[in-house]
């Protein structure tokens, strides 16, 4: 790309602001939907870039243009706002448990670095169409009684931010959508996949008897056995999901009684069943739930399940994914770029984008430790922030080159 050198030097000129955000929003994280610190700090960093922001209605989040005057595509970038919840990593936050082992915070930072240097005239000179910018809470699938109270509330209809904001209507214009994800575990630049799972959401609670756990048990049902026999139960069909399904179920306790000498009379868990495809996931969580209600009606318990949509699995737009390769390769190198047909077990929003308009959702590597563990973190922001914004900015200068 001849404009490659123009790119780089505009991006590398934002160098101060997109650290300054990467640290800031690493000191202050927040969980999806509501991301108010992180939301207020980079909309004001956008305001003072020139852009003139559309708020989300009674949420956080926000999107800007930027128009290049000319008839062509609408290109959309993304970046997610909200972090994880992991207690026991050393910068969480003490009272939320809160911290950004997801790297959505260098995700931020990039954006930022992408805004600055679309300013840049001798970048944007020769594009036509026009490219949107677009902060998105929520990717996160947690705190999902909470989300459900959002619900409730008529705040929010879907759990994740993107589907929430399609549904919204804010992508209605949008042509092709990017959303380049924080990655670790390697010294190379970028990585990028065929697609990755989707999932539905479980709650589900086990409703037993209290009693006095010492001398009278025999007049309780005891909530917490049953769901371990349903755990059993549910570990025992592992070996009936077939491989090429990705099948993933992975449930924690909400809820696991009140007081040592109470039998415990209600048990709450919560989970995602996830898998390769729509009709994987649906037809194993079926089994699932057979399994829970068995082994809960085996104890006398009772059983209430609330399965809703989590998100739809993520498969990479074919040609922009080879657009995209070939300008990963010309910024980093060969060798420093892997570009595989691996399926990714986790999940995103971006699924749900992907099932509407053509979108890639690229890795971009500079973070270390295990995602979403107590030692992930920033550790070169250079590869994470830096390179992750010129490749966005490569990318969308390809897109919208020669009038689209």
């Amino acid at each position: 790309m001849p404009k490659l050198d123009t790119i780089i030097k505009a991006v590398e000129s934002a160098r101060e602001i997109t650290f300054a955000a990467e640290r800031y929003i690493w000191r202050n994280p927040e969980t999806g939907w509501k991301e108010v610190k992180t939301n207020k700090y980079l909309a004001e960093r956008f305001e003072e870039l020139g852009y003139e922001l559309t708020y989300a209605e009674n949420t956080t989040g926000f999107y800007t243009y930027l128009d290049t005057g000319k008839p062509g595509p609408c290109v959309l970038v993304m970046a997610e706002l909200d972090s994880v919840i992991c207690p026991s990593h050393p910068e969480s936050n003490p009272e939320t448990g809160a911290v950004h082992s997801c790297g959505h915070n260098a995700q931020c930072a990039a954006i930022l670095a992408v805004a600055k240097a679309l300013k840049c005239e001798e970048v944007t000179k020769d594009l036509c169409g026009k490219i949107k910018l677009m902060a998105v809470p929520a990717e996160e699938l947690l705190e999902i009684g909470f989300r459900q109270e959002l619900r409730e509330k008529g705040i929010i209809k879907y759990y994740g931010g993107k589907v929430e904001f399609m549904y919204r209507g804010y992508m209605d214009d949008v042509d092709v959508a990017i959303m380049v994800h924080t990655s670790g575990g390697s010294d190379k630049n970028f990585r990028f996949t065929k697609g990755s799972n989707g999932c539905m959401t479980k709650n589900f609670a086990f409703i037993g008897k209290a009693a006095h756990a010492g001398g009278s048990p025999q007049n309780g049902i005891n909530a917490l056995y049953a769901a371990n026999l349903a755990m059993n139960a549910a570990n025992s069909l592992r070996e009936t999901f077939p491989d090429n399904d990705h099948i993933r179920f992975h449930p924690i306790i909400m809820n696991g009684g009140g007081a040592v000498n109470v039998i415990p009379e209600r048990i709450e868990m919560e989970s995602y069943v996830r898998g390769a495809t729509m009709e994987s996931f649906t037809r194993e969580n079926k089994k699932l739930n057979r399994a829970l209600a068995g082994a809960a009606a085996s104890m006398g318990a009772k059983l209430h399940i609330t399965d809703a949509p989590g998100y739809m699995p993520l498969i990479n737009e074919v040609n922009a994914k080879a657009v995209a390769a070939e300008l990963m390769v010309e910024l980093a190198g060969e060798e420093n770029c892997e570009i595989t047909e691996v399926w990714n077990n986790g999940c995103t929003d971006m699924g749900d984008v992907s099932c509407v308009i053509p979108s890639i959702h690229p890795y971009a590597y500079g973070a270390v430790g295990t995602g979403h563990g107590n030692n992930y973190y920033i550790e070169d922001p250079e590869r994470a922030c830096i390179m992750s914004a010129k490749f966005q900015v490569a990318f969308i200068s390809e897109l919208l080159k020669d009038g689209g």
